[in-house]
């Protein structure tokens, strides 16, 4: 898939090539994920005051007790998915949007719904920014998904819950993934779905570390 990224300067460009030499020691090698990242400028996701770091490999804050992931994270978490060729993902925690962004220069259709308004419309607008078109956003509870334009072929969950919410599985297309983080606080696993025509397979990949998924919206 190509899309053209708007916006985008030579601002950290140094900064942004160290971070894709990491990725790939730590074992990345998916091309359209790295090309993903080197294109798309994490500082923009981040407040001003953040920016000198927003190559670092860590989360960093980004208001109402949520995080950006850190690049190592978003990258696994999107290689895994387009391991499978999807052509549709549903992203629950929109976030800062650079999740959002990364998933729409590699897959066709992008749904992402996010439970804190203020935090969506500036996604929004960033993303928008970089003139990404393939990106439709919904502020919602995440854990009730998107009907409405399911199945989905991968599902991404940005937060935690010790429980994979059922809703979500349903809504995964017939050999769908679906990559989340389940546990609570420091006991969290990256667990990766599989829905086959017999029900779903479910593996551990990873330790993790994410906020937590929490019901209903706020503005």
């Amino acid at each position: 898939m190509s899309i053209r990224l708007q916006g985008i300067g030579m601002t950290s460009s140094r900064t942004r090539e160290r971070m894709l030499l990491r990725l790939q020691k730590q074992g990345i090698i998916d091309e359209r994920v790295l090309d993903a990242m080197r294109h798309i400028p994490r500082h923009i996701f981040v407040d001003e005051a953040l920016a000198s770091r927003a190559y670092e490999d860590s989360a960093l804050p980004i208001g109402y007790a949520q995080t950006i992931s850190r690049p190592f994270t978003v990258a696994k978490m999107t290689e895994i998915l387009l391991s499978s060729q999807p052509h549709s993902v549903l992203e629950i925690g929109t976030g800062s949007g650079y999740q959002t962004a990364i998933l729409a220069t590699t897959i066709d259709h992008v749904y992402t719904v996010e439970r804190i308004f203020s935090l969506q419309q500036r996604a929004r607008e960033r993303v928008a920014e970089l003139g990404l078109r393939n990106v439709r956003f919904k502020h919602d509870d995440g854990q009730t998904g998107w009907v409405q334009h399911a199945p989905y072929d991968a599902i991404l969950v940005a937060a935690a819950s010790p429980e994979i919410p059922a809703a979500l599985l349903q809504q995964l297309a017939i050999n769908g993934r679906l990559i989340m983080p389940t546990g609570e606080g420091t006991h969290q696993v990256l667990s990766l779905v599989v829905r086959t025509s017999d029900g779903f397979e479910q593996q551990n990949l990873s330790t993790a570390s994410f906020v937590p998924l929490v019901h209903g919206v706020k503005r």
